[in-house]
């Protein structure tokens, strides 16, 4: 057995509640942080304040797939999100935070610094603001305002994990599975009691994102229970194992059904109750700063989901100026293809129309949309080698967002493989207004979400078995949204679009919606914007179908800052490249530089760039 030092015996206790320790530790404080303390001593604090993580994060486990003997039994357990549930996640996550910062007083190596900074980091992310006490901890966005809302929230996430994640291999997989969707009877409960504790402190989600709300709460309960796709999808994951009878199965989707007739459904009824009452009670301002202590939320938003220590104004300012540069471009490879009347958005707009540019609105359609996609991830992959020296063996492949959440779903999203590769990477693409996917536009999204963004920078991330689990899971905004838009460039200097200037149009489009979305989530936050102000500045902007305008809009409505780490990750990036090749000239190597953003994990931005700039002394001296 390995002799721990008493300096991370000390933060070990501290991490496990152990009260009379942690004072003794403090006061002896000047004499521990002389010790040395080393690797196997900082595994032992993360490994018991991840595990702290993933006992609050049952559904997140099944997601990773990850080994119940190291990580406690969670097959039949949800996140609690009352409350009480929330606060004892914030507690932990702070403790956690304030004691792996104490850890980095000790004579550490770099890499072990590395590792302890951005295990900090993830820390504070989940602990969430401690001032607005509002929302909930979301292991995806952090602490999001909003537990209830049109586009995301644990009514939306958790029926996706037991749907599409929670693999049923046996009897007792199944009977897991029953019991989940009881947990998950007891969770929308747990739910529409912090809706209800929200509305006491006067946090209620805006009315205009009322509508969507709703109609996805009551759509979800309008099928009979016995057809719903919980039961749907447990019967077609049994049909595929065939170690359990007709009897059993036949069992266990009747205590499914039953579960979501007698416990699901009025669960969800209660919550829709509740909005509808609320919808009344809500304003139709809809920025984070008339919440109550809103504009200090906002800043939380900015540190953590931009990575920026700028300010709103200055962020809102930059969005001006690129959106502004890159509509020049676009407006001079609109003329040189014949179109010449009108604003860019007009011309963009008009492309949107045009029947070349749109796939039939039937299943035929969407196929074929589905299957040009794969096509495209298999072309680019084929050039990934002269860009990257180490690829992903993860697959990842393309599907649909399924029809049932697709009304208030974003364009598209990525969702990793599970951390031993069993399970493929997956670029989801809302196919339900055929106009918002034109053509011309599908490569960049395909280029972002899946090769060499997404799929990519998080397939990678999971390999890198030498820096944890929290680490090979971190969701550090600036950094994984900045790489995909960069990734959208890199694409472009590829070849991925010669001879084709619409796919060009296309990209510069994308480019320009992420610059726009720097003007509205600060104009709406920041600058008190009204909804219609900023659903007019970004039609302008984007040249984007309103069918598409519109739901972004209230995206940004409900996730403030979120929309913020595509573009200032992206220039962030770029800067370093370029920084870096001014720096090294034939001594540069873009295999290299990409490995060193990626092979190390997602951190701050700060962190990449100080790892960029040793990377490149480093070099200058081979």
């Amino acid at each position: 057995m390995r002799k721990v030092s008493m300096l991370a015996a000390g933060v070990l206790l501290a991490i496990s509640g152990c009260a009379k320790e942690t004072t003794s530790y403090q006061n002896n404080n000047a004499e521990i942080t002389q010790e040395v303390v080393n690797r196997a001593d900082v595994d032992l604090v993360v490994d018991q304040y991840t595990k702290a993580f993933i006992n609050h994060q049952p559904a997140m486990a099944t997601s990773l797939k990850l080994d119940s003997d190291q990580y406690g039994a969670y097959e039949n357990r949800l996140p609690d999100y009352s409350v009480a549930g929330m606060q004892a996640m914030q507690i932990d996550m702070t403790r956690a935070a304030a004691q792996l910062k104490q850890l980095q007083s000790a004579s550490l190596s770099d890499k072990d610094r590395l590792h302890v900074q951005v295990n900090e980091v993830i820390a504070r992310y989940y602990a969430g603001d401690s001032v607005f006490a509002a929302g909930y901890i979301d292991t995806w966005g952090g602490h999001l305002p909003y537990i209830v809302n049109q586009i995301s929230g644990p009514l939306m996430d958790i029926p996706g994990v037991l749907q599409n994640q929670h693999e049923v291999n046996n009897a007792s997989d199944a009977e897991a599975y029953v019991a989940r969707l009881s947990a998950f009877a007891t969770m929308v409960n747990q739910v529409n009691e912090k809706v209800l504790s929200d509305a006491k402190r006067g946090v209620i989600l805006p009315k205009p994102l009322f509508p969507n709300t709703l109609s996805y709460l009551t759509k979800y309960t309008q099928s009979k229970a016995a057809e719903h796709v919980l039961v749907t999808s447990l019967a077609q994951k049994l049909a595929n194992t065939p170690n359990v009878s007709d009897t059993q199965t036949q069992a266990l989707l009747l205590s499914a059904t039953q579960v979501l007739e007698q416990q699901v459904y009025p669960a969800f009824e209660r919550v829709t109750a509740t909005m509808k009452s609320l919808e009344n009670q809500a304003s139709e301002q809809v920025g984070i700063w008339s919440q109550p202590n809103g504009e200090a939320f906002y800043q939380h938003a900015i540190t953590y989901l931009a990575d920026s220590d700028m300010t709103a104004q200055q962020i809102h300012d930059i969005g001006l100026a690129e959106v502004a540069r890159i509509t020049q471009r676009m407006d001079e490879i609109l003329k040189d293809n014949g179109y010449t009347k009108g604003s860019v958005s007009e011309r963009m707009k008009q492309l949107n129309e045009e029947p070349r540019f749109l796939f039939e609105d039937s299943d035929e359609g969407r196929q074929a949309l589905l299957d040009f996609l794969a096509g495209e991830i298999e072309t680019i992959n084929k050039k990934a080698p002269q860009y990257f020296s180490t690829l992903p063996p993860q697959k990842v492949e393309v599907k649909r967002i399924p029809v049932e959440v697709e009304a208030g779903a974003p364009g598209g999203y990525y969702y990793g493989p599970s951390l031993d590769g069993s399970r493929p990477g997956v670029f989801a693409i809302n196919l339900k207004d055929m106009k918002a996917v034109p053509s011309f536009g599908l490569k960049t999204l395909t280029y972002h979400e899946a090769v060499p963004g997404h799929h990519f920078q998080i397939a990678l991330n999971m390999l890198q078995t030498d820096i944890g689990l929290m680490r090979q899971n971190a969701s550090f905004n600036g950094y994984i949204e900045g790489w995909a838009l960069y990734s959208e460039l890199l694409a472009y200097e590829m070849g991925m679009y010669e001879g084709d200037p619409f796919g060009d149009l296309g990209r510069l489009q994308a480019e320009a919606y992420r610059a726009a979305r720097l003007v509205v989530d600060t104009g709406l936050h920041y600058k008190k914007w009204s909804r219609q102000q900023a659903i007019e500045y970004f039609a302008e902007a984007t040249g984007s179908a309103m069918s598409d305008v519109v739901p972004a809009i209230d995206r940004y409505i409900a996730w403030p800052g979120q929309a913020l780490g595509y573009k200032l990750g992206m220039l962030k990036f770029e800067a370093l490249r370029k920084d870096a090749q001014q720096a090294l000239g034939s001594k540069f190597d873009m295999t290299a530089f990409h490995d060193e953003i990626l092979l190390k994990g997602a951190r701050p931005l700060a962190l990449v760039e100080q790892d960029i700039a040793k990377w490149v002394e480093k070099r200058k001296a081979m």
